[in-house]
């Protein structure tokens, strides 16, 4: 096998192994060195997929702004893993500042199939796939969410786009009163909760159903749609 580095998926919850297909567990498993967003979740996650060698021994670095340091294992001929804490790495997790150094000295990079929460979002939204825009977090202060919704609305109807967005669990439901206070009545809202996980709820109405149905989101994973196209 080639030296790389491997962009790893690892769960959005539930059994680790069941988050990634047979022929990428193999590679993860094939590997010693993994540069990761927390150590200690990290570990877990190897132990729950069945690493043939005792945890103590495969070397888990912790992503920080030294990006060249965690790609000396590429330098010495032997292949990395980049581990997040859940979905994707570098998709609204840390990672990219390290995939832009592989690329710059030359290293091959490989994502790996498993879970995101943005794609399955999408997939089970019904909303236009075609165009569509990841905008990360939103502003915290009310005013200064709603502004901004009101101008990812006047986008999604002007470039007929998707826009997706995420929170922090906490503020979910701060977030669902937002965008039902200024978004238009037809604009079309859908949240996707708990992907992946036995609670999984998927939703997409109109924002005048949102608010007729008084819906609470509470402090799970959610992802926000809005497609007023």
């Amino acid at each position: 096998m080639k030296v790389a580095l491997y962009a790893i998926p690892t769960p959005l919850g539930g059994a680790p192994a069941e988050a990634l297909p047979a022929p990428a567990l193999d590679i993860v498993r094939s590997l010693r060195d993994f540069a990761v967003e927390n150590a200690k979740s990290a570990r877990g996650f190897l132990g729950a997929i069945g690493m043939p060698c005792p945890i103590r021994e495969i070397r888990t670095t912790e992503i920080g702004k030294d990006v060249h340091s965690l790609i000396v294992p590429l330098r010495e001929g032997r292949s990395l893993g980049l581990l997040s804490e859940a979905g994707c790495p570098a998709i609204a997790d840390p990672g990219a500042a390290l995939v832009e150094a592989a690329h710059r000295e030359g290293f091959r990079v490989v994502p790996l199939v498993g879970p995101c929460a943005i794609t399955l979002a999408l997939m089970a939204s019904g909303f236009d796939g075609q165009r569509f825009a990841f905008c990360g977090y939103l502003p915290r202060e009310k005013s200064a969410r709603e502004a901004r919704i009101r101008a990812l609305e006047k986008r999604s109807r002007e470039e007929q786009e998707t826009e997706i967005f995420i929170e922090t669990p906490y503020r979910n439901d701060a977030m669902l009163a937002s965008l039902l206070a200024a978004c238009s009545a037809r604009t079309r809202l859908c949240v996707a909760i708990d992907l992946t996980l036995p609670g999984e709820s998927v939703a997409a109405r109109q924002v005048a159903e949102w608010r007729r149905a008084r819906f609470s989101i509470g402090r799970r994973p959610a992802v926000f749609l809005l497609c007023a196209a």
